[in-house]
Order: structure tokens, then sequence, then C-alpha cells
């Protein structure tokens, strides 16, 4: 009887995972399957998950994730790779992308089964994100268009249909650009480190120059003018003359010579230990290496380089349920359910009015003259008039949403205290609940300080001496209530830590936006949306007090034109009881927190209907009520 029970999938993942650690030429590497992101994190990799079903596409996708991860492990060195990474977001894109189809074009030559196997792999992770209905450049993905270019070019490999798709529309402009450079490509392919300069070389020729940040192969200018120093040094004839005057005592006084000998020994000793001590980690450095000196600390914020923290040090990104205890988490959902009960039945009713509008535009259109189908009654005209046509028939075409994530930002703020907190949180689960349903991913996060007036950073700042103008002096609490990946049956009781007495405290909007655009970003869905729910402006005691009165207010406005600017997120606001215009462009301010959950409810619809007219016509609206 035990035996009906084994998965049957079992093998195949036993096997796969040996394979998978003798291509990576890693016996100790640890190969799990989990429904989380497929990647590789030190001795670790992660596949997909195989059902015990074993579909033809699960295997495929299987494999081909295994032998690409493989396939980096073995010819990817992390040390190398962090060295010449650019600093820019869309070049270190470009930089990830080419690095990786380098990874793969050299499995595929020394292994030529994997490059089937991967091949499968890109189809499927194309045919996913839409890639083969991409008619204009501009909505295709340029890293990931290099990459693929990259990799045909160094195997000779057609790409699959989806993936050819995104590879053609910017192919033209690549080669134009940098066609010059792409010709040394098969030169630096089996050397990471001449590779890395070659990817740094691309971007350029595409424009991302100011991107790249230092050149980590730059000369160090005080270090060669101390090595043109060091050979006069050398030759100053103090130092032969007191050779030759020790080596004449040393003949008249053998004993005292000795005595001298032991005490420069020991002093020789102590100055080089001091030496060592001096140039700490520089001693260790291969032979042949100039010391470096330490690169110049990267701006806190993306936005404005001009935008100072005093202290990083006590700022804190948690999970909601490290910040409470399972039973406590419990208690305040069933405290947060207990006080919205009579608003329920109208957030549902906005729910399921979404859904309706979302699956609704996910099959919405017809294909027509089928031979089979339901019968088209439009075209029965024609049969009345001439018996002998033959019938028509239409089909229904789903048109699926592109894949998408939306991100929920929503302000922790002690000022969202007591009603529109609550409601925030419930809108925040029946949203996450319902897009869940339509296969839309859903995160959500929240963002406040851990103290009032500032923390450990003020304390900090007061004990060494009170620094003019510090920058944001408070210590951030940033808080993921519900990772993307994760299903909200798993996360519900987390929205709850909402309610906890003490949690609410001050809101630092910019920075908490950027860092919700960093995790967003990272993301591979093809379309990333992200609406955030405050009610006003940015306020820090601590940092207003000792920096300009609008500090605060113009970094989130950097922030929200760096986002805007980029374009790959789709950035829209929700202001409860305040004016959120004057930051967002597309905003709407209510004046109830009743009508938050319709607010919200039009806004996500509206950013998923297919005509550009009705959305412009929705998203124009900057007040409800």
């Amino acid at each position: 009887m035990a035996q009906k029970t084994d998965n049957p999938a079992d093998p195949f993942k036993k096997a796969l995972a040996e394979a998978t650690k003798v291509m990576a030429d890693d016996p100790d590497l640890n190969v799990s399957y989990s429904v989380d992101p497929a990647g590789l994190s030190g001795d670790s990799m992660r596949l997909p998950q195989v059902s015990r079903r074993m579909t033809r596409d699960e295997v495929l996708q299987a494999r081909g994730t295994a032998d690409a991860l493989a396939l980096r492990h073995r010819y990817h060195d992390a040390a190398t790779h962090t060295r010449y990474s650019p600093a820019g977001e869309m070049a270190r894109d470009l930089y990830e992308a080419m690095e990786t189809a380098r990874c793969e074009a050299i499995g595929a030559r020394h292994m030529p089964g994997t490059a089937g196997n991967i091949d499968a792999k890109i189809g499927a992770e194309a045919d996913r994100l839409g890639y083969g209905e991409i008619t204009t450049p501009a909505d295709a993905p340029l890293a990931t268009a290099a990459g693929y270019l990259v990799r045909h070019l160094a195997t000779g490999r057609d790409l699959p249909p989806a993936a050819h798709n995104v590879m053609t529309l910017w192919r033209d402009f690549i080669e134009q650009q940098a066609g010059g450079t792409l010709e040394n490509l098969e030169k630096t392919l089996a050397d990471q480190t001449e590779f890395a300069r070659f990817a740094r070389k691309v971007i350029e020729d595409l424009g991302y120059g100011d991107q790249l940040g230092d050149d980590p192969d730059a000369p160090d200018d005080e270090q060669d003018d101390e090595a043109e120093q060091t050979p006069e040094e050398d030759e100053q004839p103090d130092s032969s003359g007191q050779d030759d005057s020790d080596e004449s005592d040393a003949e008249a006084n053998p004993e005292q010579s000795q005595e001298q000998q032991q005490d420069e020994a020991q002093a020789q000793v102590s100055m080089d230990d001091m030496a060592d001590e001096e140039m700490g980690d520089e001693t260790e450095l291969p032979e042949g290496e100039a010391p470096m000196e330490p690169p110049a600390p990267a701006p806190v914020s993306d936005a404005d380089p001009n935008y100072v923290v005093y202290s990083t040090e006590f700022d804190e990104e948690i999970r909601a349920e490290d910040l409470a205890e399972p039973v406590e988490l419990e208690r305040l959902r069933a405290y947060l359910d207990q006080q919205l009960d009579p608003l329920k039945g109208a957030v549902s009713r906005l729910a399921n009015k979404l859904q309706r509008r979302l699956q609704a535009q996910q099959s919405r259109s017809w294909e027509f003259d089928r031979e089979e189908g339901i019968l088209d009654a439009g075209r029965l005209a024609r049969v009345v008039a001439n018996p002998t046509t033959p019938l028509s028939f239409k089909v229904e075409k789903d048109m699926e949403f592109r894949d998408t994530v939306v991100t929920l930002l929503l302000d922790n703020s002690g000022s969202m205290r007591g009603r529109p907190i609550s409601i925030a949180a419930i809108c925040a689960d029946v949203l996450a609940r319902t897009l869940e349903r339509c296969s839309v991913k859903v995160e959500i996060l929240g963002f406040t300080t851990r103290a009032w007036k500032g923390g450990q950073s003020r304390e900090a700042w007061l004990n060494e001496g009170r620094q003019q103008l510090p920058g944001r002096l408070n210590d951030l609490r940033h808080i993921i209530y519900k990772s993307a990946d994760a299903p909200m049956r798993r996360t519900r009781d987390n929205l709850g830590l909402m309610m906890k007495e003490g949690l609410l405290k001050e809101n630092i909007d910019g920075e908490a936006l950027e860092w919700a655009h960093r995790r967003l970003a990272g993301r591979k869905e093809a379309r990333k949306i992200m609406m955030v729910i405050s009610d006003g402006a940015p306020v820090d005691d601590s940092t207003l007090s000792v920096n300009p009165a609008n500090y605060l207010e113009k970094h989130l406005r950097d922030v929200i034109a760096m986002i805007e600017r980029r374009k790959a997120v789709e950035l829209l606001a929700i202001g409860i009881g305040h004016d959120v215009t004057r930051y967002y462009d597309r905003a709407v301010t209510i004046t109830d927190v009743d009508q938050l959950a319709g607010a919200m409810t039009e806004q996500l619809a509206a950013l998923f209907d297919p005509d550009p007219r009705a959305r412009a016509r929705i998203m124009g609206i900057r007040k409800a009520g």
C-alpha cells in the first residue's frame, strides 16, 4: 500500500538533482524544488516544483532551469562580476543579461545537450511574458533583447519564436550602435574578466555610459607617483655611506657588532610588523597588483545623490511575522475582522465587480470563419441568400494579461491610526485575494519609523557633536506584509499587525517609495504596477527640526520623478483626506475613508482596461467624493 502513495516524480527529481551537480562540477551543491522563484545562492539551488502529473511543460522547465543555473554556478565568478558591475539600473540589467547569455553559450559549446533544454526554458518564459505579441521596441525589454542577441551570436542557434521577436525588434539598433564592439564577442567569451569589459563597452555604445560608475581598471594616480619616487629613494647616497660605516665598525669591534646586529634585527622585525598593520589587507593582494583606494560610498538615493542620511545602522526591513508572535497576529486579525464587519459586504461587492471586469477583459475577443464553435448568427444572411454557402462559426479567444505584479504600499504613520488604517488593511486584503484569482501577483508593503522623534539615530547624532544639516535623522522601519510570491492564505494574519498598538509612528515617504520601487523593478514580470496609499506629506519631526523644512518633501518629489521618468513601473496614488495630486501625476484624493475601496477598485480596473481612452478617462480623475 505504501508504494501507491509514493510520488512518481521523485525518481525524476532525484536524477535531475544528481545530473545538475555533475554539470555544475560541485558534488556538494544542495538542489531543492520549490514553488518559490528558481534561483542560485551560494551552494544552494532552487528549481521549479514538479508535480505528480509530471507534465511535459513542467519537465522541460525544470530541466532547462537546472541546466541554466548549473552553467552559471560553473562558469561564473561572483567577485569578478561584482567588480565590473555598473552602478545604474538599466546598465546593470544589460550587464546581467549578457553575463547569463555568456554562461549558457559556453555550456552549449561544451555540453550541447544543454542547449535544447535552455531553449525550452527561454521559450516558455518568453511565452509567459507575452513577448510574441509585442510589436514595438518600446514595449520590449532592451536588456533581455541584448542577452538574446549575445546568446544567438555566440551559439549560432535560432531562438524560440517569442524570444526571437524581442531580439528582432532591437537587433538593428543594437548592431548599429555597438556593431564594432560585438565583433570581439568570440575573443572574450571564455574569459569572464575580458567579457565584463566587453559588456561595459556595449553598454556605453548603447548610450548608458553614464550609469557605468567608476572604471575598475583605472590606475590610481597616487600609487603611480609613489612608484616613480621609489627608485630615487633607493639611489640616495646616504644609504650607501651608512652601510660602509657600519661595515667598518663591525670589523673594529666584533662583540659590539654582534649585539648591534641583534638590536637592528629586532628593530627591523618591529618595523615590518608596524608596516603590515598599517597596510592591512594590502599585504595580501596578489603579486603585481597595486593596492586600490576604497571606492567612494554609493549615494543613499538613486533619485537624488545629494540626499543625506545620518545613519542607516538602525534602519530595519522586516517581515510582519517577525514583529509579533503568531498568536498575537491571529488575535489582531480577528480584531480587524470584527471592527470592519459592517463594511465587508460593500467591500466584497466591489471586489466581485473588479473580478468580473478583469475576467471579462481576459476573454473579450472572437475568431471568426471557423469550421466549428458557436454559430455566427451575424453571418446567417449569407446562407439565406445562397444556401450552398457553408455555415460560419466563431470561437472565443482568450486575451490574458501580460504577466503582471502589483505592489500596494501602505502609509503606516501615526496619522493613519484608527479607521483609515483599518480600511486600508482590509482593502489590501480583499484586493490581493481578488487579483490573485485573476493570476495577478500582489505584494503588500508598509512603511513607518522605529521610534518617535529620532530614535537611536538622533541619540548617536547628539553624542557625536550635533553635525550641521545631518540629513534624515530617524530609524526607518519597512515592513513586508506579503511578498509577491507568497499566497494570500498564508499571509492573511499579517495584515492584523497594523492594529498593533505602538506600530504606527512617523512617515518618510521618499525612501519608502524608492525601496518599494527597487523590489518591484527587480522582478521578472513584464508589467509592474505600484499603488501608494497615504494621508499626506512626509513628516518626521527629528529630521525636519535640523534640516530645511522641505527636505523630505523634495526627496519624495525627486523619487516620483525618477520612477515616472524610467517608466519601468506604473505609479498611482490614493490620498486619504489630503491632496496627493501635488506629488503624483496619476492620483485620486478621497475625503472619506469609506470611499477607499471604491477608489482602489476603479483605479486598478482602469489600469487593466485595454481601451486607452477608458484608461485615460479613469486615470484623469483627481478627486473622488
